[in-house]
């Protein structure tokens, strides 16, 4: 038995903070359906590429039309027999469209109901358009991200405002909304903001600044690269290291085995730290990567190696977890992926079948919800449903 066995989540995002909250979901064991328009109103979602949140795997897939009444009220009829339902319209839309909140919990009073967005659901932002680098800039992030003074805020690598304040914030809510529900037998409202979630992230530097006045900024603290025991070197092949050693005793191991014990008294020393760099930054330059991981990693030293994505899927630690699945798509045919990598998700046993977009399960979630195959009919005819 996996961990959300038994719970079903009406996803009506196909990207973004939303797609993300259901793609773990997913893998967790829910019942994900992927709600979106009929062929007719393509045109208002975007359709990722067959290998994005995982080729959907393990999720179905439901269209309806939820600006016509039929459409809306099939959708509903599927809402009755589910415990959480996630969107990512604009605030306001979903009750336009008489299926938000309000309209929802009427027909299910134990429904999880999570709404993903930028700024939340109310506040003068609400209304914004944005995307994660926004996000990442009115949190904090970018402005406190290591790059020289005067040098532009640096773009990130990965879409972290969406995942970690947006997608995981969406998961955390909506598993201690069922927890709570198991208790009280009630649904509950969340209003995940995905900018709030990047406060939660930057809480350290904010609460700091509240405390004590000092302003957060690129190398200002420990964590952002004030002294040289915290930062990247490049080393001879051009590739680059990560060193962390923030403790003093791996600190220590690190300038020994460095051949630079004149530091080990002068960790955080501010008036050194240029000549500290620079003399770390020398020495990393005498050998291969490869070679100084094989000196320093093992050795408590807090020292990784920056690897790029082709190096990370080949990475011995990650292939020893089993972390890359196999998967077969119907077009694209065989392909690997990132499998359910989180604590207390199932490892598949065979590879995935990626979604095949151009079919739904549309007739056979309605069916068992009692409709009949001439109301179906209907339905399709009327264009409500596909």
């Amino acid at each position: 038995m996996e961990m959300l066995d038994g719970i079903t989540v009406l996803d009506l995002a196909s990207v973004g903070p939303a797609a993300r909250a259901s793609r773990w979901l997913a893998d967790y064991g829910a019942t994900v359906v992927k709600v979106g328009p009929v062929p007719k109103d393509t045109g208002v979602q975007i359709t990722p590429p067959f290998y994005a949140y995982s080729a959907h795997r393990r999720m179905q897939r439901a269209l309806f039309d939820l600006k016509a009444p039929d459409g809306r009220e099939a959708f509903l009829r599927l809402v009755e027999r589910s415990d959480v339902v996630i969107e990512s319209f604009r605030p306001g839309v979903v009750d336009r469209l008489g299926i938000g909140w309000e309209a929802t919990s009427a027909r299910n009073p134990r429904l999880v109901y999570c709404s993903t967005s930028g700024f939340g659901q109310d506040g003068p932002h609400a209304q914004w358009a944005g995307h994660d680098l926004n996000y990442l800039a009115v949190g904090g992030f970018l402005h406190c991200t290591g790059r020289a003074e005067g040098e532009q805020p640096v773009v990130p690598g990965l879409t972290l405002a969406d995942s970690a304040g947006g997608g995981m914030h969406a998961v955390m809510a909506i598993l201690a909304a069922l927890v709570r529900r198991a208790s009280i037998g009630e649904g509950a409202f969340l209003d995940v903001s995905i900018a709030d979630g990047v406060l939660g992230l930057m809480a350290l530097s904010i609460d700091e600044y509240f405390a004590t006045g000092n302003e957060p900024a690129p190398r200002h603290g420990l964590l952002t690269g004030r002294y040289a025991y915290y930062d990247t070197y490049p080393t001879r092949d051009g590739r680059w290291l990560s060193v962390a050693a923030i403790e003093s005793r791996f600190w220590a191991n690190l300038c020994d085995l460095l051949g630079l014990p004149q530091w080990i008294e002068h960790q955080e020393d501010d008036a050194v730290q240029d000549q500290v760099r620079a003399d770390l930054r020398a020495v990393f330059l005498t050998r291969d990567l490869d070679e100084w991981i094989a000196t320093l990693s093992p050795a408590d030293t807090c020292v990784a190696p920056v690897l790029t994505v082709p190096e990370i899927i080949e990475d011995d630690q990650f292939v020893a977890r089993g972390d890359f699945v196999d998967a077969h798509d119907a077009n694209a045919g065989h392909f690997r992926q990132v499998g359910p990598v989180f604590a207390g998700m199932a490892r598949p046993s065979e590879p995935y079948e990626s979604r095949d977009m151009t079919t739904t399960d549309t007739d056979a979630l309605l069916r068992a919800t009692g409709l009949a195959d001439d109301e179906l009919r209907k339905l399709h005819d009327a264009g409500a449903i596909a």
